[in-house]
């Protein structure tokens, strides 16, 4: 079984229709609406997307190069085309195909950037619409894809309390929700213990994605979004974890995605030293008084990342991230992700790490968290997963670099001293 085909799914793909196909999916009184949303969405497009592509041959080259794929974004048959290409045989989709001009986006401004701040009513009235076409895009292969329905739960939580248990029941496998809760209460707030317990008895993955930030503070300085958005899609995690919404809810799956892993090594260190009152904590008592366990023990049980694009940075620390807890993904068909060259970024990336940690990050863990049936996916991933030896893991590799690191382990727990392990960007 060591040269077994890898069975790969992917943590974090996109769809999304056209804009103006969402029409079909919206509830009849919102129409008029829609078309003016549509005017608006274009006319500020139009200008954005003009002076991006005059300013950036990337963009340009990326349209030119891969139109065809990018129908993928919509179109099941050219979906599993290219998922086919990259060796993946199943995905967890979020919302909008289009990350660059915003072309496949859900009505309303509901999906990835949505907030606190949009109407409350139209926003969930997008959500539906779109989460009404995710559906039947699942239903063309149910075995191979899981859904994400968008449900903005700030507003009216018995709404979206409702519009759970109606994704649920239409086959999707879990939820996204606003990573920016801005002007109402944060998620440590006891309103929304309603939308955890129904996650937490119907099997619902609860998400953040990146995406959002505070644009109106960052201007056209992009650098400070390109951080900012990672913080403000980890930053409900650890609402929840610190609240003890963990703590009541055992069950209670929660995914932080497309911000890399890198961070959680260290927000975990800094947690758990916190959270056993080292000396920058003890004037602050007890800190922790929901909690009856290690802050990395809810993460280990409760909390999982969707790493799109792992770097060999992130995979040297898996062992203090934590190795179940890290879900690979290509984020197809976004250009910042490893579609369409995904196999030459696996072998770049997996070349020197051990095959069973390999297995679990790139599909295992994903299967476990999503319940796919690996047993059905198992013939489509001998057909088109990778080998180990075509990821460059070969007898010659030395992988005996790893085995200090993996017995230190989170080494603020087992006392080990830091082996540091040369990697390469």
């Amino acid at each position: 079984m060591v040269n077994e085909r890898y069975l790969i799914i992917s943590a974090d793909t996109h769809a999304g229709l056209p804009d103006a196909e969402y029409e079909q999916y919206l509830d009849p009184q919102y129409r008029e609406a829609f078309h003016d949303d549509m005017k608006q969405r274009h006319a500020l497009r139009e200008v954005l997307n003009a002076s991006r592509e005059e300013e950036n041959d990337f963009v340009k080259d990326w349209y030119e190069q891969n139109e065809e794929g990018l129908r993928g974004g919509w179109d099941a048959a050219r979906r599993d085309k290219e998922l086919d290409a990259d060796g993946v045989v199943g995905e967890i989709i979020f919302p909008d195909a289009d990350a660059v001009r915003g072309g496949a986006s859900a009505p309303f401004g509901a999906g990835l950037g949505a907030s606190g701040e949009f109407d409350p009513e139209l926003l969930m009235v997008g959500a539906r619409a779109h989460n009404r076409w995710l559906a039947e895009l699942c239903s063309d292969s149910p075995d191979r894809r899981r859904g994400l329905a968008i449900v903005p739960i700030l507003h009216d939580v018995a709404d979206a309390v409702a519009e759970i248990r109606r994704a649920k029941e239409s086959g999707l496998g879990g939820i996204l929700i606003p990573a920016m809760w801005r002007p109402y209460a944060a998620y440590n707030d006891a309103r929304y213990e309603p939308i955890w317990a129904v996650c937490e008895e119907l099997d619902m993955v609860v998400h953040t994605h990146t995406g959002p930030a505070p644009r109106d503070e960052i201007g056209t300085d992009t650098g400070i979004y390109a951080n900012e958005t990672i913080f403000w899609t980890m930053r409900p995690m650890w609402f929840l974890l610190w609240s003890g919404a963990f703590e009541r809810h055992p069950n209670l799956k929660f995914a932080v995605t497309e911000g890399g892993c890198w961070w959680a090594a260290d927000l975990l260190w800094k947690s758990d030293t916190s959270y056993l009152r080292e000396h920058a904590t003890k004037k602050l008592g007890n800190i922790a008084p929901k909690l009856t366990m290690l802050p990395s023990e809810y993460f280990d049980r409760n909390v999982f990342i969707g790493s799109s694009n792992t770097r060999r940075r992130e995979i040297a620390r898996r062992f203090e991230i934590g190795v179940g807890n890290i879900m690979w993904g290509n984020d197809f068909p976004h250009p910042e992700g490893t579609w369409p060259h995904t196999r030459e970024w696996l072998r770049e990336t997996f070349w020197d790490c051990p095959v069973d940690d390999t297995r679990l990050i790139l599909g295992i863990n994903a299967a476990a968290v999503y319940n796919f049936d690996v047993e059905k996916l198992r013939p489509l991933a001998e057909r088109i997963g990778p080998t180990p030896e075509e990821l460059g893991q070969t007898a010659d590799v030395d992988l005996g670099k790893w085995d200090a690191i993996e017995a230190a382990g989170r080494h603020w727990l087992t006392d080990a001293d830091i082996v540091p392990v040369h990697v390469s960007n």
